[in-house]
């Protein structure tokens, strides 16, 4: 389904990743869910639902869309379009291809209000403005309120890891709301996985980038070799460098695997010598 290009919209305040959780009194924690970031601009009765990008998700996702009409204020929110799975957690496959997922709830969890009545109330503390959002919202089970806790970010995210959410995200409690920013003002701290993968190929870099795009990934099978991914983040100018020169003398023309992979640039398969440790937050169920 295409997707209209809305002319004009909001750009949402954006987090700084961080490596480790921590306590701050000033500080509250969030649950970090795995969906789509949305705006909700409500007028009149009037919604217009959005990705950060401006993407419309109006005819994507009507069943979020009826709800906020309901809503009798006009408004502005900030918030994540999720499905819920069997286990209720946020499912980012399963919210993919909703149109093969309908059967699983699908919520729009806010967690700021941007404008109230017509007024903007962005350099108003967070912690205001989050008020006002949860007296906003009515029982729904669709528009939820994104809920928080105050300064126990360690044993917060320590609980949302045994849950198995993808993890959490730490906000100053007296932060204004800063449009299409990325600020240490709002910070995310995700659960990391980590395995080792073969390397079996690399696309070509694009931009000021130079020697590797990305490395092509596979895992063992029961008949050979599986792809498993893409990775392209977590290099040094230097380390992209020694990786090429590594892998340059194993180039070759046969491909690992009878997948047809999709890539951005060209691919070069190289032979399954090289094994890396990776990062990541979920395996997909295609592995």
């Amino acid at each position: 389904m295409a997707r209209t290009k809305l002319n004009k919209f909001i750009h949402p305040m954006l987090a700084k990743e961080m490596d480790e959780a921590f306590n701050d009194k000033d500080w509250i924690f969030e649950i970090k869910w795995d969906g789509y970031r949305a705006i909700a601009e409500i007028e009149d009765g009037e919604v217009k639902l959005y990705s950060r990008n401006g993407l419309s998700f109006n005819e994507k996702y009507p069943i979020v869309v009826n709800e906020l009409e309901k809503i009798r204020s006009n408004a502005v929110l900030d918030g994540e379009i999720v499905i819920l799975d069997e286990e209720g957690r946020s499912n980012f496959q399963k919210l993919q291809h909703y149109e093969e997922n309908t059967q699983f709830p699908i919520c729009y969890y806010a967690f700021d209000l941007l404008e109230l009545n017509g007024e903007d109330i962005c350099d108003q503390p967070l912690l205001e403005r989050k008020k006002l959002l949860r007296a906003l919202i009515r029982k729904n089970s669709v528009i939820k309120y994104s809920d928080h806790i105050p300064e126990k970010g360690i044993d917060f995210f320590n609980v949302t890891r045994n849950q198995g959410l993808e993890g959490i995200m730490a906000k100053d409690g007296k932060s204004v709301y800063q449009k299409g920013a990325r600020t240490t003002d709002w910070l995310k701290v995700k659960h990391h996985r980590s395995d080792e993968a073969i390397i079996v190929g690399f696309t070509q870099p694009t931009g000021s980038r130079k020697n590797i795009g990305a490395l092509v990934l596979a895992v063992k099978g029961k008949t050979g070799l599986v792809y498993a991914g893409n990775t392209g983040t977590g290099f040094t100018e230097r380390s992209l460098k020694e990786v090429y020169d590594k892998l340059k003398p194993l180039i070759t023309a046969k491909a690992p695997f009878p997948e047809k992979i999709k890539t951005n640039t060209p691919l070069t398969w190289v032979k399954p010598k090289y094994v890396c440790e990776i990062k990541f937050t979920e395996r997909t169920n295609e592995g």
